[in-house]
């Protein structure tokens, strides 16, 4: 028996690749499909399941794709509804892979059609539970994304403790857990770093699996504090459920190269966004005007989904040379399948052809200490927690996700600074401000990191005004 787990740390995403006698199964697969199938042909097996918790939100599953190219079988757990061929199993349904099994069980609560999978060894004995979003590492899915009708999202949270008493926590201690994702994920609220557990360790850790806790303290503490969930989630749910065009057409389409006059006469005559994904000290040296940063050294693709919104809108890129399908492939995990193009050569071309450029202003967090008597205008874009925890006291909390919510709070004339924790965030949110026409905004390098170094003032104390 082989169980691989597969991470993807820029989605805190992980696949699962098992193997048993020949026979593989995968859980969760990303998009692109290849490597799954390449492994197992390294392992002379052939994938016969294809295991999906839940329908995803944050990301495009590979499940459909998958399915086509190797006549492997679907399989959801019971209640879900899709418009293609898949396997809608029972609660407690068996399903053999080589010397082992896998056992689904239905714990609704993250979703009405959310199952774990129990894999049972050779010898029948219960060995791991993949547990998709229902149980993370240190918290459990949000129950807020998958509201119809009359069910709330404490009716969910309802349905998520009895999954969690009746299917999760009477399994032993020494069971495996595998989640579906790790710290950085929207999915939930407090998920640990490490990605691998136990039920045991969970139990002593999981504030959501306090033994004596009761229903009502468990759907308060897990509901409270739940923040929007991006823009692109209900538009994953339905490609996840209606079916998606192969990644292998979409980076086919999309990859075109463009001089920088081809590029510049499509920015003008549609209403594609330029996004620029170079690192940020790159794109503040200079960048085409109106171009939005989103660089791919941070968490990529979910910053592109809460920041753009609509999965449908045309998109030219502007990449280092050479990453240019990495950048289409990374763009299509969420959803994002309308690339029409990218500038052939980066960013050099643009400026070879002698193109209006623009560059974005920055400080130094010492700097910005020497004007402290001055009462600069300085806008903290960290996430409310990072902001609650510690912050100059000068800093107005603005937290990137909810940029747009925030746009009159920014001058219009006067000079004012931006930064987060490190400079990854600040940079975004200081493109989008100067695309929106504010070009008096001033990025902190180095961001919270560098100004805990200096003499500026800082405090935990929370504007109520910034609570959202």
């Amino acid at each position: 028996m082989k169980i691989e787990q597969i991470y993807t740390g820029c989605l805190a995403q992980g696949a699962y690749y098992i193997e048993s006698n020949g026979e593989v199964a995968i859980i969760d697969p990303l998009r692109e499909v290849q490597d799954y199938i390449d492994r197992a042909a390294k392992d002379n097996a052939k994938i016969k399941y294809i295991f999906e918790t839940h329908f995803h939100a944050d990301f495009v599953s590979g499940h459909v794709t998958l399915a086509e190219k190797t006549d492997a079988k679907i399989v959801f757990g019971p209640t879900a509804k899709t418009n293609f061929d898949a396997l809608i199993a029972t609660d407690n349904q068996v399903f053999s892979l080589g010397n082992i099994t896998i056992t689904v069980l239905h714990t609704p609560g993250h979703t009405m059609e959310s199952a774990c999978y129990l894999l049972k060894d050779e010898n029948g004995k219960d060995h791991a539970l993949f547990s998709g979003d229902t149980l993370f590492l240190g918290d459990v899915g949000r129950p807020d994304l998958a509201q119809k009708g009359d069910i709330t999202e404490k009716d969910l949270a309802g349905f998520l403790y009895e999954s969690l008493r009746a299917k999760v926590m009477t399994l032993a201690d020494d069971v495996i857990v595998y989640p579906a994702h790790g710290a950085g994920s929207a999915c939930g609220k407090n998920l640990s770093k490490e990605t691998v557990g136990t039920i045991g360790n969970q139990k002593k850790t999981n504030y959501a699996l306090r033994a004596n806790m009761t229903k009502e303290e468990f759907v308060k503490e897990v509901t409270d504090g739940l923040l929007p969930p991006p823009a692109y989630f209900p538009l994953n749910v339905k490609l996840n459920r209606e079916g998606y065009e192969n990644i292998e057409d979409i980076i086919k389409n999309s990859a075109k190269p463009l001089s920088a006059a081809e590029f510049e006469v499509i920015a003008n005559e549609t209403d594609a966004v330029i996004l620029d994904v170079r690192h940020q000290s790159e794109f503040s040296k200079g960048f085409i005007p109106q171009s939005i940063f989103i660089g791919l050294g941070g968490t990529f693709a979910p910053w592109v989904g809460a920041l753009i919104k609509d999965i449908k809108q045309a998109i030219l890129l502007v990449t280092p040379i050479g990453e240019e399908e990495k950048t289409i492939t990374r763009l299509s995990r969420v959803g994002f399948d309308n690339v029409i193009g990218y500038l052939d050569g980066s960013f050099e071309t643009w400026k070879k052809a002698g193109k209006e450029i623009d560059v974005l202003n920055s400080i130094s967090a010492i700097e910005l200490s020497e004007k402290i008597n001055q009462k600069p205008i300085v806008f903290d874009v960290r996430k409310p927690g990072e902001y609650q925890s510690e912050h100059a006291f000068i800093a107005e909390n603005t937290p990137l996700d909810y940029l747009n919510d925030y746009i009159t709070q920014f001058p219009e004339k006067e000079p004012f600074f931006v930064h987060c924790a490190g400079g990854y965030r600040s940079v975004i949110a200081a493109s989008i401000l100067k695309a929106r026409g504010f070009h008096n905004v001033i990025d902190i390098e180095g961001g919270f990191d560098a100004i805990q170094k200096t003499s500026i003032e800082k405090t935990a104390y929370v504007c109520p005004s910034t609570l959202k």
